[in-house]
């Protein structure tokens, strides 16, 4: 539902190198919309987001020294489908790419507009006790999503592929989801939205 959106800031300091974020979507409309986002009352212009623009999907993120952005070529306008979305990041990786990785419906995203990808150990915003995580919107206020959203799952310290949450059907060959998920939550996890609570 329009306008609605859950926040959380967490008590103590988790992963700021390693998080996993695995949501199920549905979307009501086009155009752009905030999954979630991540950033700090005291300066807004320090935050991570996960968000539709223009119907491509693209993770932004901003530093200090200036915003970076990767967005995919593939365009999501499909309001009656769901869409299971997976972003793993790892910035001890060596090779950039490895840093983020988005997957959609199982499937890992490899074409991208914009890849701008974090140095190497690089802190990113994440699990501190100064930043809100916001579902729903950006932090700031704007970007408010219309979308129902299921089953998800924060990570801190881990970056899990989407294998994890779900699975492909070997019947119809969908990708379907995973209730009986096994993974390690960390110090800042949660899970929520189970019961496909639209926000």
């Amino acid at each position: 539902m329009a306008n609605t959106y859950l926040t959380r800031t967490p008590s103590s300091t988790g992963s700021q190198q390693k998080v996993t974020f695995s949501v199920w979507i549905k979307r009501c409309t086009s155009g752009g919309e905030t999954i979630y986002s991540i950033g700090g009352a005291v300066n807004q212009n320090y935050y991570v987001d996960l968000t539709f623009n223009s119907d491509f999907l693209e993770m932004n993120w901003y530093d200090g020294s200036g915003n970076h952005t990767i967005r995919t070529n593939r365009l999501f306008r499909d309001n009656s489908a769901w869409y299971h979305l997976v972003v793993a990041i790892d910035t001890t990786q060596s090779t950039a790419s490895n840093r983020v990785k988005i997957y959609v419906n199982g499937i890992q995203e490899t074409s991208f507009s914009s890849a701008e990808y974090m140095n190497q150990n690089q802190n990113m915003l994440f699990n501190t006790s100064s930043r809100e995580i916001r579902i729903g919107q950006k932090v700031n206020g704007s970007g408010s999503a219309n979308m129902i959203m299921s089953h998800f799952h924060g990570i801190d310290g881990t970056a899990y592929d989407a294998s994890y949450f779900g699975s492909t059907d070997s019947t119809t060959g969908e990708w379907k989801i995973k209730t009986d998920v096994s993974v390690t939550y960390g110090t800042n996890g949660f899970f929520i939205l189970k019961d496909g609570n639209s926000v």
